[in-house]
């Protein structure tokens, strides 16, 4: 048997193992998780700046590179998500819905977990711990196929969850990392439907985009992150350019990041032209539309292809509208479905754009970098979904559910 297929099978019978498995002990072996990571943060950076070094051999961006990087910063915010999965609540075996029928049957329809997630996933090694504490803390088993960018890093970090689980009620083999990333493995693991129940990609589209096409198992769409904030008229300056410059430069390789702003031609005119220049002073590469260019001749031009570009660094395209419907217009057609914000004083306009903007999340006056499972106290996210069925935004404990009806009855037949 394949790498894929063996640690498969030990998953889906680890998760047999899990259902039983109460919520203390859960909570016992993710505490331990969080312990052996501050325990082995030497060895984990050791790992970690193997892969930064073959990254910077092979030619990889700074910003995938930050992806990649762990530092003791790094390491103890994971385990800090830790600590904070633990206080949340378990949603396993939550009461969904009662139901007594007239012949006494009752009917409970229940949280259980899903069972074997699967998840491939690129550059982050902290993927790699949030995805596995996220999973056991809600009885599911997980089988991980990292990028091969990041190989090191996430072998070190299994291999310290493998020892914390050693120690726990919890199956060893509840968290599979496979080592071998090439693409045929990530081909076996699309059609793995035997043993997954569910396969989640993270990184950039065209990785997504792969998946969805190529994949037997039932995905979960976590899709890119071509995120925009729209200046309306009416916005007030010092909060608008604190908006638009954390939206974009507070963490420019990340998904929550925006990468085009949107500016009515009103608030442009009087403003705009220092705010470009702060974003120049930051370093950001600006590419603007016709307006913006007459402006500021300094800028790019932006093309059709830079509207729809998801750039994770410090480059922007910026453009000139007329009012907000435009805005979102824009928005609706080059967006990805993940996070949009309005920076406006008009509440008019402020409901129409959340109505109107297709995404997981939308915003009024505030920065699109709080799309996260942690800013929104899930301790951690598991992914931020695009997709509108079963779950949609970050990807907390609720979504790793699934439902299942416990029916009791005291001999009652049909008739």
């Amino acid at each position: 048997m394949s790498e894929v297929h063996v640690k498969g099978l030990a998953a889906k019978q680890a998760s047999y193992a899990l259902v039983n498995v109460t919520t203390e002990e859960k909570n016992q072996a993710l505490k331990l998780i969080a312990d052996h990571l501050l325990a082995a943060q030497q060895e984990l950076l050791t790992a970690n700046e193997k892969d930064l070094q073959n990254g910077k051999e092979s030619g990889i961006s700074p910003a995938i590179l930050d992806r990649i990087m762990l530092n003791e910063e790094r390491i103890q915010a994971m385990a800090q998500a830790i600590e904070l999965l633990i206080k949340l609540k378990d949603p396993i075996g939550e009461t969904i819905e009662k139901i007594e029928k007239e012949n006494g049957l009752r009917i409970y329809k229940k949280r259980v977990p899903i069972g074997v997630i699967g998840m491939i996933y690129e550059a982050r090694p902290n993927v790699t711990i949030d995805a596995a504490t996220l999973a056991l803390k809600t009885g599911n088993a997980v089988v991980l196929r990292g990028s091969s960018s990041a190989k090191h890093s996430n072998m070190a970090l299994v291999k310290v969850i493998h020892q914390a689980l050693k120690n726990s009620r919890l199956p060893e083999d509840s968290v599979q990392l496979l080592e071998d990333t090439s693409r045929e493995t990530a081909k076996e693991l699309f059609r793995l439907n035997e043993y997954l129940d569910v396969l989640i990609p993270r990184g950039g589209k065209q990785l997504i985009e792969t998946v969805i096409r190529e994949s037997t198992v039932p995905v979960i769409e976590t899709g890119a992150g071509n995120c925009h904030v729209y200046i309306d008229e009416s916005a007030e300056w010092e909060m608008a350019k604190n908006i638009a410059l954390n939206a974009k430069t507070q963490r420019p390789s990340v998904c929550n990041t925006i990468e085009t702003l949107l500016i009515h031609e009103k608030w442009f005119e009087e403003y705009g032209i220092e705010l470009i220049q702060l974003f120049q002073d930051k370093n950001v590469e600006i590419y603007g539309d016709e307006i913006v260019r007459g402006k500021c001749p300094n800028v790019l031009i932006a093309t059709e292809e830079d509207w729809a570009t998801e750039y994770l660094g410090l480059t922007i395209s910026i453009k000139v509208v007329s009012n907000v419907e435009e805005a979102i217009h824009h928005i609706n057609y080059y967006g990805t479905q993940h996070s949009e914000s309005i920076i406006t004083h008009n509440d008019q306009h402020a409901a129409l754009f959340l109505n109107s903007v297709d995404a997981a999340a939308v915003y009024h006056n505030a920065s699109t970098r709080f799309t996260d499972g942690f800013e929104f106290g899930y301790g951690a996210e598991i992914g931020i979904s695009t997709q509108k069925l079963h779950a949609r935004g970050p990807m907390g404990l609720e979504a790793l559910t699934s439902s299942k009806f416990f029916i009791y009855g005291e001999g009652q037949i049909r008739n």
